[in-house]
């Protein structure tokens, strides 16, 4: 059962150009008779398979309740600070820690591009003051909210697809964007889309300025512990346009 992720693991190592070519002819020949995108089919497939493996949460260990202990805390501060009375999650995931606290808000909208996720959060936490919907960040026009809030999102996509995606929070109309950024990273590296690479908002190519506010976000894994994580906010209107 493991010889092919061994083999694939291993040409993606030794190989990582011909391997991102080789994905992306892939991915164009799925799309064309799924009509999903690569994103679509990849966070699908990563969430039937809980290939991030925690007990918790199939949104991944970022997403159990002692990795947001803090976040969990903090957040309902800040957006009763910010005066922020509507709010963008995207994505959403499982929406297994933030079912645990009350955001001082009007509306919550919950975005992934997991249908199953969606439709699974629909029939359990929909109400009149939260909905959930099928979105994708890199390719469709977001729903005017007063915050965006993108964790563990943005450091699992290329940089094209990063980019792609901050335009449209650039468009979006919020005024706010919280997101998670790797404060320590000295270089944001390429990678395939589904992996995973700190990535610092305030270095190239991106060049965002000083947050307005910072959380701290330290996510212990079994593997590794990453003490600059973090959620940095900022105002949209000062954000870099992005090329």
């Amino acid at each position: 059962m493991q010889a092919f992720p061994n083999f694939r693991n291993g040409f993606r190592i030794r190989f990582p150009k011909l391997f991102r070519f080789t994905a992306k002819f892939y991915y164009f020949i799925l799309k064309i008779f799924s009509g999903k995108t690569q994103s679509q089919v990849i966070f699908n497939k990563i969430y039937r398979l809980n290939n991030w493996g925690d007990a918790d949460s199939v949104s991944g260990p970022g997403s159990n309740l002692k990795n947001t202990e803090t976040l969990r805390k903090e957040l309902p501060l800040i957006l009763k600070e910010l005066n922020i009375k509507s709010f963008l999650d995207i994505p959403c995931g499982d929406y297994f820690w933030m079912k645990e606290i009350v955001l001082s808000i009007d509306f919550y909208i919950g975005a992934d591009i997991v249908d199953e996720l969606i439709m699974r959060n629909k029939n359990l936490y929909s109400n009149d003051k939260r909905k959930f919907i099928n979105l994708d960040i890199t390719k469709e026009e977001l729903p005017m909210t007063d915050a965006i809030f993108c964790r563990d999102c943005l450091p699992h996509f290329s940089i094209k697809l990063i980019k792609t995606s901050l335009r449209s929070i650039k468009l979006s109309g919020a005024k706010y964007f919280f997101t998670s950024t790797y404060i320590s990273c000295k270089e944001n590296k390429e990678i395939h889309v589904g992996g995973f690479r700190p990535v610092n908002f305030q270095i190239k190519p991106f060049n965002f300025p000083q947050p307005v506010k910072i959380i701290s976000d330290v996510c212990v894994t079994e593997n590794e512990i990453l003490e600059d994580k973090s959620i940095g906010i900022w105002r949209i209107k000062d954000l870099p346009v992005i090329k």
